[in-house]
C-alpha cells in the first residue's frame, strides 16, 4: 500500500500513524487547490511577491524560489505555504486573466483551445467534425454574379470558422 492517492498524492491516514490530523488536513489544502481550480495567471516562472490565501497560478518552465523544479504544476497559496500540485492529463483550470478554460495535455498548459468531438446544445448537435470543402460556384447556363458573391461569402464564412476545410 502507497501513503500517498495514484492521481493527486494526497497523503494517506495509515494505521497507527500519529497525528493522523495533520495529514488529513494537508489533503484537504491540496483538494481545495485542485478541485474546480482558477488560477490568477501564469504560467509563471517566479513565485509572485504577495500572494493571498487561495490564490492560484501555473508554474511555467525553469521555476525559481518555492517552485523550482515543480515546472507545469497548479502553485496555489496557503496559510502554511505553497501547495503545489502535479497536473494530470485532462485537469482543467479556470485561467482568469485570459478569461477561459486551459487544460492539462499530458506535455503542458492549452492555449484555451479545448478538445472536443462535437458541441452539444440543448441535445442538438450544432458543431460536428469538420466536412470536406465545399466549391465555390462556377459554371452554369445562367450566372447571376449577386447570388454566386452571398454563395461566395457563406463558404468564406465556413471556411473561416474552420467548419469545412478550405
Amino acid at each position: 500500500m502507497t501513503d500517498t492517492s495514484a492521481r493527486f498524492a494526497f497523503p494517506f491516514i495509515l494505521p497507527g500513524q500519529a497525528q493522523k490530523e495533520a495529514y488529513h488536513n494537508e489533503a484537504l489544502t491540496v483538494l481545495d487547490a485542485a478541485l474546480h481550480a482558477a488560477v490568477e495567471e501564469g504560467p509563471l516562472a517566479d513565485p509572485p511577491s504577495d500572494p493571498e490565501p487561495g490564490q492560484s497560478w501555473i508554474v511555467g518552465d525553469e521555476a525559481t524560489g518555492a517552485w523550482s523544479g515543480k515546472d507545469g504544476s497548479l502553485a496555489t497559496w496557503t496559510s502554511g505555504g505553497w501547495r503545489l500540485v502535479a497536473p494530470v492529463a485532462g485537469m482543467m483550470v479556470w485561467h482568469k486573466a485570459i478569461g477561459c478554460w486551459v487544460h492539462w495535455t499530458g506535455g503542458g498548459w492549452s492555449d484555451g483551445s479545448l478538445p472536443a468531438a462535437a458541441i452539444v446544445i440543448d441535445g442538438d448537435q450544432i458543431i460536428g467534425p469538420r466536412l470536406p470543402d465545399v466549391p465555390n460556384p462556377s459554371g452554369g447556363t445562367t450566372i447571376d454574379a449577386e447570388a454566386r458573391a452571398a454563395v461566395d461569402a457563406v463558404i468564406a464564412t465556413l471556411r473561416s470558422h474552420g467548419l469545412i476545410n478550405s
